[in-house]
């Protein structure tokens, strides 16, 4: 049962399709992801909050026979079946020159001045905000009824040159499937630590 801290807080059915019975799938059903969905998606997670609103993330929807080879062929042969079998795989990436897009993005200050002649400063944070829209991304493909398998087992340098060849200022992190899971293809619902192994309140 959900504790009751405040009155917005979410029901129990949404926490539970979205944390607790929520899972990391390795099979899909054979049923389809439409535009729509990958639209909203995309609508949704773009909201989630970021440093200084930045967008770094970059996103490529892999949805053809025809990519998904070309994607699985990049992937470790435990993920191959998983990116073919999938309805989409979405290839998350981050672009460094993030911060020229700040100005509208975030007009309440001058933040494109932070970044300029750092890169090093806008790798961080390119690799760390768009690990977030990531996250968001899983958060936002199961809060509308879809299931997600991310993926690190792959060819991070072979996918930037396949996928983002004209973007090259965009490297490649990770992949993640979303569809609608097979449920005969999940493990058994791995132990999580309680909050006092990991938490410190001070």
């Amino acid at each position: 049962m959900t504790k009751q801290y405040h009155d917005n807080v979410l029901p129990g059915e949404a926490l539970d399709q979205i944390f607790r019975d929520a899972r990391t799938y390795n099979g899909w059903l054979d049923k389809p992801v439409s535009q729509d969905q990958i639209e909203a998606i995309y609508d949704l997670m773009k909201m989630a909050p970021t440093s200084a609103n930045m967008q770094p993330g970059r996103f490529v929807w892999v949805t053809s026979h025809e990519q998904k080879d070309r994607l699985a062929e990049l992937a470790s042969d435990g993920n191959k079946d998983k990116v073919r079998a999938a309805p989409v795989t979405v290839i998350i990436g981050y672009d460094i020159d993030f911060h020229e897009e700040l100005p509208w993005l975030f007009p309440h200050t001058d933040a494109k001045s932070w970044f300029e002649g750092d890169e090093e400063g806008r790798k961080e944070g390119a690799f760390r905000n768009s690990a977030l829209q990531g996250a968001y991304l899983i958060l936002a493909a199961r809060s509308i009824g879809l299931d997600c398998g991310p993926m690190s087992g792959v060819d991070l340098d072979g996918v930037t040159k396949e996928f983002f060849a004209d973007q090259p200022r965009v490297k490649a992190d990770w992949i993640c499937s979303i569809g609608y899971g097979d449920k005969t293809t999940i493990f058994d619902r791995s132990p999580r630590p309680d909050f006092a192994k990991f938490n410190t309140v001070v």
